[in-house]
């Protein structure tokens, strides 16, 4: 029988579990802390603030980024993801993007698309969503202004080329969505040539929800989605335009914004390699019946996989191994449709499986065994 340490496989959705410490940091500040960030000049502001200041700072060394005050706090990825949008002058024009989008950019850019005649181009690919960077150059026009990057997709895990991307489309601006790879897998902003960065708080960073942002290299490309207050330039209506107070209207996530800070200084050290992996996924493939959605290429194989059956729908994949075994995944289209129909998946998508730092290489080789087991099955269909 598998045995598991960790029978959550679901960090694709939400990361679990958290590090004790962003529990306790989120209870000692709603306890002892409190207070509001660079609203007033007392000593609980400050240590609000400083510590708002210093999850920037752990957040762009992450990124691979030296402007930390370039990072917005939003309360998503998708609110960082619609502001980017939004906040560009894209008007009548085309954006080229990935096969492997989430909707957080695709539902953008298709209200983009009936606003402001917005189109988007899907750039070339191999069989398995790896974008192929030289063929960019025959796609890019007069009217192509944006170039959007899905670091790593959310069904098969492929982590695009991102500095060889930036090498063939030449001054075009650049939109990473670092949703599933931040804290997952290595990332260099600056030297990749990256102009914006949309990132959340609660998958790869092991933080809570309610978090994220992203981050501008030129913030006088954006204007800002909301408006309001933000406890500077106050005598004035007008938005500030520095950064990231241009982004920032309303109060913080500051509790939030505590155990995001917590993560960023707890990481655990990863429990499995990326050969553990790589043996499990080939295990899965060597299975009469099951097709396993991931990068054809272990160097460009993240921390998602999914996998699908000739008989099994992806439903019942799940609801077999939760009720023989408590694993819980996630079955459907992810929010990612036109990854499948990309991968030929579409409509009923696939079972995704998301390991964790947390889990160990016996949790993997479990893992391998718990589905040979429900697949050898016959007694159900």
């Amino acid at each position: 029988m598998p045995r598991f340490s960790n029978t959550y496989f679901d960090n694709a959705s939400t990361s679990w579990p958290k590090s004790p410490a962003v529990a306790y940091a989120m209870s000692d500040f709603l306890l002892k802390t409190g207070g509001t960030y660079g609203r007033a000049a007392y000593q609980r502001v400050y240590r609000t603030s400083a510590m708002i200041e210093e999850c920037r700072n752990e957040l762009a060394d992450v990124m691979g980024v030296k402007e930390s005050e370039n990072i917005a706090f939003t309360q998503n990825a998708t609110h960082a993801i619609n502001t980017i949008l939004s906040g560009l002058d894209l008007h009548d024009c085309e954006v080229l993007v990935s096969p492997l989008e989430h909707n957080a950019v695709m539902r953008t850019l298709n209200h983009l698309k009936e606003t402001r005649n917005v189109v988007w181009k899907i750039v070339a690919a191999k069989e398995d969503g790896t974008i192929i960077p030289e063929k960019i150059p025959e796609m890019v026009n007069e009217r192509t202004k944006l170039v959007i990057i899905n670091h790593e997709s959310n069904v098969n895990g492929v982590v695009q080329p991102v500095e060889k991307v930036r090498s063939f489309i030449g001054d075009l601006p650049l939109m990473i969505d670092s949703t599933q790879s931040l804290g997952n897998v290595p990332f260099e902003g600056d030297k990749w040539g990256v102009d914006f960065i949309a990132f959340t708080g609660h998958k790869g960073l092991l933080g809570p929800t309610g978090t994220g942002g992203f981050y501008v290299r030129n913030t006088e490309l954006l204007t800002p989605l909301v408006y309001g207050g933000t406890g500077s330039r106050s005598e004035s209506f007008e938005m500030p335009l520095f950064a990231p107070d241009k982004f920032e209207a309303g109060t913080h996530n500051t509790v939030g914004i505590a155990g995001l800070l917590a993560a960023l200084k707890n990481r655990p050290e990863c429990g499995w390699k990326s050969s553990d992996l790589d043996v499990l996924i080939e295990k899965l493939q060597n299975i009469p019946g099951v097709r396993v959605l991931t990068a054809t290429q272990p160097v460009n194989r993240g921390h998602v996989f999914s996998l699908v059956h000739e008989r099994l729908t992806p439903s019942a994949i799940a609801s077999r191994l939760y009720d023989r075994f408590e694993i819980e995944i996630r079955a459907g289209l992810h929010c990612a449709p036109m990854t499948h129909q990309y991968l030929g998946t579409f409509p009923h998508g696939s079972a995704r499986f998301a390991p964790s730092l947390y889990h160990t290489r016996v949790d993997m080789v479990s893992l391998g065994n718990a589905l040979k087991i429900i697949f050898d099955d016959n007694t159900h269909v």
